[in-house]
């Protein structure tokens, strides 16, 4: 199915971030409300939970953060997540229960839902990354593009305009994405969907699908 609804990409019981969501039709509807969405949580999260550590940073106290990791807020770090070794997070991200951000990944403006994992040398900028995705090691998505105009998001039969000029990938829940791959602005990524090693992606990508090259994805069966 050919989709880039969030109904059709996620599971919203599977983030701390369910109503960033509420009342949205496209999930890069949610990118500009990341901010002022978690000082707003931020501020109602439990202290027995989670620990707030400078301005607008929250960790929950069962996550594991390594003392090289650089954390600047807003941030949220949800319970049992792990964030390793020159882990970057320049702000305005959501860290999911039980997730991993690896060494030397950078976040910027993401929410990553439970479970995700981008463990190795990753940039994700303006994306949201659903349950259990995963990102391979080297693989980035790309967040404007070349010209600097501002994104669309293109698939067989959808053309919507986001009037974002920074805009990454949507990737849907249980997304693999293989190493070294880029995924260029604008990309969505549907549910069950696995992208091979270096590929170059664009566009909408069905969910239950095997990405091989542009002109060849495969159904699963």
């Amino acid at each position: 199915m050919i989709s880039a609804k969030i109904c059709d990409l996620y599971d919203l019981e599977q983030t701390i971030a369910s109503d960033l969501f509420h009342g949205l039709t496209y999930p890069w509807e949610a990118l500009p409300k990341i901010h002022d969405f978690i000082v707003a949580l931020g501020n109602t999260l439990p202290a027995e939970r989670f620990e707030k550590r400078g301005d607008d940073i929250w960790v929950a106290r069962s996550a594991v953060v390594a003392p090289t990791a650089c954390l600047n807020g807003p941030l949220i770090v949800d319970e049992e997540a792990e964030i390793r070794h020159c882990a970057f997070i320049r702000g305005n991200a959501i860290v999911g229960k039980g997730a991993v951000v690896g060494n030397s990944t950078e976040l910027k403006n993401v929410v990553l839902f439970n479970k995700v994992q981008v463990p190795h040398y990753n940039y994700v900028g303006d994306s949201i990354l659903g349950y259990r995705s995963h990102m391979g090691a080297g693989s980035i998505t790309s967040n404007v593009k070349s010209d600097k105009t501002l994104v669309t998001v293109k698939g067989e039969g959808i053309h919507l305009e986001t009037g974002l000029k920074k805009m990454g990938a949507m990737l849907g829940d249980f997304v693999e994405i293989g190493c070294n791959s880029v995924l260029n602005p604008g990309t969505v990524i549907g549910r069950n969907s696995n992208i091979y090693p270096t590929s170059m992606v664009r566009g909408v990508i069905p969910s239950d699908s095997i990405y091989k090259k542009r002109t060849e994805i495969a159904q699963k069966h």
